[in-house]
């Protein structure tokens, strides 16, 4: 069952997470802390100066991203410069999540500045997914995934973490890789759809007694059973 608590939420992602005020759960981590690589390797390409101030590793990874050289990222390009640990693409409604999180200006594109936060909240979730894979397979199976919602203060039932399980779980990849499981990328949008879907609910909970029309395990079994 879905369980409350009166803590405050908490938006490091550490391994030592608090749960969130209401039992609702505290934020995975915000598009905002730390730096690093994704995982990607730049293929070469042509250099233009990088912006005053700017990082220049993290310029010459824009521009590889950049293929057509417009100044600007689109959701494909950004999709062929993401992998996961078993070198698979991400997938496409894992960047549109990520490209809708840092297009501030919403015009379909992410320049350096919304590429810069992106690319240091790919690390930010890099770092939680290393913590909570124990076995070090390269997927969260269903006992990681649960420590992992936990931690978050998302405290959920059996059934409807089986659920989230199945519904973001992949399997393997040609015979190599790690076993089936979510993968890093889902793993981030399982997250994401959770925290999402919690404050949703949270809206309408005006009273935070858990319940509205429908309870909260049944508001979330609807969504996660949809397409």
């Amino acid at each position: 069952m879905y369980h409350r608590s009166s803590h405050h939420q908490s938006h490091t992602p550490t391994p030592a997470y608090n749960p969130g005020y209401g039992g609702y759960g505290s934020h995975p981590p915000p598009p905002a802390h730390g730096a690093g690589h994704p995982g990607y390797s730049p293929q070469p390409a042509h250099l233009h100066r990088a912006p005053p101030g700017a990082d220049p590793e993290l310029w010459h990874w824009f521009t590889a991203v950049d293929t057509d050289k417009s100044g600007s990222i689109t959701v494909n390009e950004l999709q062929s410069a993401l992998v996961n640990g078993n070198w698979t693409k991400f997938d496409l409604d894992t960047v549109k999540m990520l490209m809708n999180i840092f297009d501030t200006d919403r015009n379909g594109t992410i320049g350096f500045n919304e590429f810069q936060g992106l690319w240091r909240y790919i690390k930010d979730w890099q770092d939680v997914f290393r913590h909570f894979d124990r076995d070090r397979s390269g997927s969260i199976d269903g006992h990681e995934l649960a420590s992992a919602l936990n931690s978050f203060g998302y405290k959920l039932s059996p059934q409807l973490l089986s659920l989230i399980e199945q519904k973001y779980a992949s399997g393997p990849v040609a015979g190599y890789g790690p076993p089936p499981g979510i993968t890093f990328d889902r793993f981030v949008r399982a997250c994401v759809v959770v925290k999402t879907l919690t404050e949703a609910f949270q809206a309408v909970d005006t009273d935070r007694d858990g319940w509205i029309q429908i309870n909260y395990e049944q508001f979330m079994k609807i969504v996660l059973s949809a397409p």
